[in-house]
C-alpha cells in the first residue's frame, strides 16, 4: 500500500503540495488528475525517493520514503516500475539494451536478462523491435519502450507520469490498453498521473482530483462523472472559467 500523509512540498516561494494525504491500495490503479503545475509528477516522484517532502511522508509497505538509507532506497525502488513522460530512453542504445539496462545492474544471467527482454517487449507488442535505435521508432514506440523496460523488472507497483501526452487518440488508446494489460498480466498497484479524462476513465479503478496542493476530491469512475463538486465538474468536462 502507498500512502500519502499530510505532504508538503514548495519550491522557494511556491507552494505545490499542501497537505496531500492519499492512500493507495493494493492491487488497484489509482489516477491522480489535475491542471497542468498542480503537483501530481512532484507527488509521484515522492514516492521513489527522487524528492522529499518538507514536511509529512509518504509511506509504502510500512515504510517512511524520506527517512531510507541508501540501500533502503534502493530496495524500495526495485519493487517500483516507473514510466517517465518521455521514456527516457538512451539514444546510444538500441531497445534491448534499454530494457534490459536495470536487468544488468541486478546482476542476472544473458539468459535470463534476454528472456525478461523478450517477454516485456511481446507484452507490449514490440517484438522483433531489439535491435532498433529508439530514434527510429515513433513517440508511442518510445513510450511502449518505457513500459517494457519498467515490466521487465516484475515490480510491485507501476507509476505512469502522463503516459498519453503527445500521442494522437488512437496511440494514447493503444497505452490504456497496455496500461491495463499490465496490470491483469503482472497483477501490479498502479498510480498514473494525467490530465487526459478519455484515459483517466479508461485504466482507473479509482481517481483523485489534485487542486491547491491537496486531494479535492477521490472516488471511482462513477464517482466522479457524477460529482456535484463545481471545481472537479470545470475540470472533467474541460469547460474554461
Amino acid at each position: 500500500m502507498i500512502e500519502f500523509r499530510d505532504v508538503h512540498k514548495a519550491f522557494g516561494e511556491k507552494h505545490v503540495l499542501t497537505g496531500l494525504s492519499l492512500t493507495v491500495s493494493d492491487g488497484e490503479t489509482l489516477v491522480i488528475i489535475g491542471y497542468s503545475g498542480t503537483g501530481k509528477s512532484v507527488a509521484l516522484k515522492h514516492i521513489v525517493g527522487l524528492l522529499h517532502p518538507d514536511a509529512g511522508d509518504v509511506i509504502v509497505d510500512g515504510r517512511a520514503v524520506s527517512l531510507l538509507d541508501r540501500a533502503g532506497l534502493t530496495a524500495l525502488r526495485r519493487e517500483i516500475g516507473y514510466v517517465f513522460q518521455f521514456a527516457a530512453l538512451f539514444d546510444s542504445m538500441t531497445v534491448a539494451q534499454n530494457v534490459a539496462l536495470g536487468l544488468r545492474r541486478r546482476g542476472l544471467s544473458d539468459e535470463e536478462i534476454e528472456d525478461r527482454v523478450r517477454e516485456a517487449l511481446a507484452l507490449v507488442d514490440l517484438s522483433g523491435t531489439e535491435e532498433g535505435l529508439p530514434a527510429e521508432l515513433s513517440g508511442g514506440m518510445r513510450k511502449r519502450v518505457g513500459i517494457a523496460r519498467a515490466i521487465a523488472l516484475r515490480p510491485r507497483y507501476m507509476l505512469y507520469d502522463e503516459p498519453t501526452t503527445g500521442l494522437d487518440p488512437v496511440t494514447a488508446a493503444v497505452m490504456d490498453r497496455l496500461m491495463v494489460r499490465t496490470r491483469e498480466h503482472l497483477g501490479v498497484t498502479g498510480v498514473v498521473v494525467t490530465h487526459d479524462m478519455r484515459s483517466a476513465y479508461t485504466v482507473g479503478d479509482r481517481l483523485a482530483m489534485l487542486y491547491e496542493g491537496r486531494i479535492r476530491q477521490v472516488g471511482t469512475v462513477a464517482e466522479i462523472q457524477e460529482t456535484d463538486d463545481p471545481v472537479v465538474r470545470q475540470f472533467i468536462e474541460g469547460r474554461p472559467e
